[in-house]
């Protein structure tokens, strides 16, 4: 089990997470802190809510003033503690034998983040690395796209991201950084059992930093037709490639 840093217990900065799998997730996660939720009748019903927290029924309007622009809550919205910060020595140290690290370099949007984090648990990576400043903070648009997976990946910030490739490298993890400019396709830099996948934003993508921290540059090998790939998508892909060698 992963050593946690604990967040203050009267903490002013308390999600809100909506939609029934973000929602059944956060129920069914031990080291999530549920305080309360309001409901519709019909989500309330879908939900095993535990006899201390306190349920406060309410109709859909009224649920879509709780959430920011009327975001799709499908009958159910839950204010909790944030999770408790995750180590990275920690991950390291629980990594198994042949395992797949994904580390983003400044991608902020909460969409992207959170499909990223589904992709992740789908194909069994260890865990997710983002820099604690430029990443988007933990709520509802990020655990929503992430179906869930935000309550099962765990996920490491990190103050200085060279350092953390650094320390990345030192547990024997092969460094691959994704970019359009490569001219190594993804499945030949693949081989190490333990590997690291590195993202950068869309745009910009890697920072120079993060590239010179890399161990190998490797492209995904997509059709002329078009000039990129969503990072989500990109991920995705790349984790794929990584779950079957």
């Amino acid at each position: 089990m992963a050593r946690k840093r604990s967040h203050p217990a009267h903490s002013s900065n308390r999600p809100r997470l909506w939609g029934r799998h973000a929602v059944a997730a956060a129920l069914d996660n031990p080291d999530r802190r549920v305080l309360r939720a309001w409901a519709t009748r019909e989500g309330a019903a879908l939900m095993n809510f535990p006899a201390d927290i306190p349920v406060t029924m309410a109709d859909v309007a009224d649920l879509g003033r709780l959430v920011p622009n009327d975001a799709p809550h499908q009958g159910l919205v839950i204010e909790v503690d944030p999770l408790e910060d995750v180590w990275l020595g920690d991950v390291l140290a629980d990594a198994p034998p042949k395992g797949v690290l994904l580390v983003l370099d400044q991608v902020t949007d909460p969409h992207n983040v959170g499909a990223i984090f589904r992709s992740a648990a789908a194909f069994g990576a260890i865990g997710i690395v983002t820099q604690d400043r430029h990443s988007p903070t933990e709520g509802g648009v990020l655990a929503k796209a992430a179906s869930g997976a935000l309550e099962r990946v765990p996920w490491v910030r990190v103050v200085n991201l060279a350092r953390a490739l650094e320390e990345i490298a030192e547990a024997d993890f092969w460094r691959i950084g994704l970019t359009g400019d490569a001219t190594t396709d993804l499945k030949d830099a693949l081989g190490p059992p333990r590997v690291a996948l590195i993202l950068g934003a869309e745009g910009p993508g890697m920072r120079a930093n993060t590239r010179d921290h890399s161990d190998a540059l490797a492209r995904l090998p997509i059709s002329a037709a078009v000039e990129s790939l969503n990072v989500s998508n990109a991920a995705a892909i790349a984790l794929y490639a990584a779950s079957i060698v």
